[in-house]
């Protein structure tokens, strides 16, 4: 089994990797595979509502997100983390994942994600609702810790001494390794992810 952290900071090893590292730790630990996916520091395009991902099978626009989406499709679980920029998360991971989700979704539904802020001080928990409504339209279960996923510190070294930060990071980790063996036991037993129904939409123009 394999997890994918995706470090969604412009800054590869700052305080968002710093938390993910911690996760990872309890992952491994647990016998869980994992890597950690940078989303690098070039401008990422939002998503154009062009509907050619529908055609091509992918985003249009070659970047990390297409890079993202195949290895997607071999793993089992994701983590996204991002740091707080003006209470919300980053504008790169807010285009990649706008754009993961709705060329590559159906590499991800089903499987658990979970999502983490690192912040200086505040907005953590706006950034963790933005980024929870992602799983929550794509049929991911969403794994938890015992607090908010959130992580404290302006530099990896003041990450360090947020003593509680890094025990919800752990615990999540940990929660994460256990859901991953209960789908499988549960494949193993015979229980099947539910059959997808067509989706409905409407509007409300009458």
């Amino acid at each position: 089994m394999k997890v994918i952290l995706v470090n969604g900071s412009p800054h590869k090893e700052g305080s968002t990797y710093t938390g993910l590292r911690e996760i990872e730790k309890a992952l491994n630990a647990n016998g869980i595979k994992t890597e950690i996916f940078w989303v690098g520091k070039d401008p990422i395009l939002g998503c154009i509502g062009c509907g050619a991902c529908a055609k091509l099978g992918h985003c249009f626009a070659e970047d990390t997100v297409n890079e993202f989406v195949k290895k997607a499709a071999e793993a089992d679980g994701f983590v996204f983390g991002s740091p707080v920029h003006y209470a919300s998360a980053s504008g790169a991971i807010t285009s990649f994942m706008d754009r993961a989700f709705y060329s590559g979704g159906r590499y991800l539904t089903g499987k658990p994600a979970a999502a983490i802020a690192s912040c200086r001080r505040g907005g953590a928990s706006a950034t963790f609702d933005q980024l929870n409504k992602y799983f929550t339209i794509n049929c991911m279960p969403i794994v938890s810790s015992n607090y908010w996923n959130q992580i404290h510190g302006n530099t990896p070294e003041e990450v360090m001494k947020d003593e509680e930060g890094l025990q919800t990071m752990r615990i999540l980790g940990n929660n994460m390794a256990w859901l991953l063996k209960c789908i499988e036991a549960g494949k193993a037993a015979g229980v099947s992810f539910p059959q997808p129904e067509s989706k409905i939409r409407t509007n409300f123009i009458r």
